[in-house]
């Protein structure tokens, strides 16, 4: 997995005590945001960074005694569109790095805030005026 991206930021969530101790890593590319979780059987979730429409930061007490935090963001995808990057150390400095990559990546495909709903809604160009196929 390493060689396959150039990461600009990965890590790992955080368990007790802030402590790595988890099979879920993400990491943060300059188009993509990829959740990587098992052991065993890994499954990989990803979303291109352009779709993302909201962020919110949480910072529990319990997570924050240990630099620790969780970033929930809201994205125009089909199977799921809130990813939630559970626990993960300095999520300040990720979400900074997210902004950045999610402005590059909108002025690259030309996309703003209210362009997003035509981002996925192609929908006019399937069907005629009448709703038809």
């Amino acid at each position: 997995m390493k060689a396959d991206f150039d990461y600009l930021w990965t890590d790992k969530k955080r368990t007790i005590f802030g402590l790595p101790l988890s099979f879920t890593r993400y990491y943060l590319t300059e188009k993509k945001l990829i959740t990587r979780t098992g052991f065993l059987n890994i499954v990989e979730d990803e979303f291109d960074l352009y779709r993302v429409i909201d962020k919110k930061l949480m910072l529990p007490l319990g997570q924050r005694l240990f630099g620790c935090g969780t970033v929930v963001i809201n994205v125009k995808d089909v199977d799921t569109p809130v990813k939630t990057v559970k626990s993960v150390k300095d999520p300040r400095k990720m979400m900074e790095l997210l902004d950045a990559q999610v402005d590059k990546m909108r002025d690259a495909y030309g996309i703003r805030g209210r362009d997003m709903n035509e981002v996925l809604c192609h929908h006019d160009d399937i069907m005629g005026d009448d709703g038809d196929a």
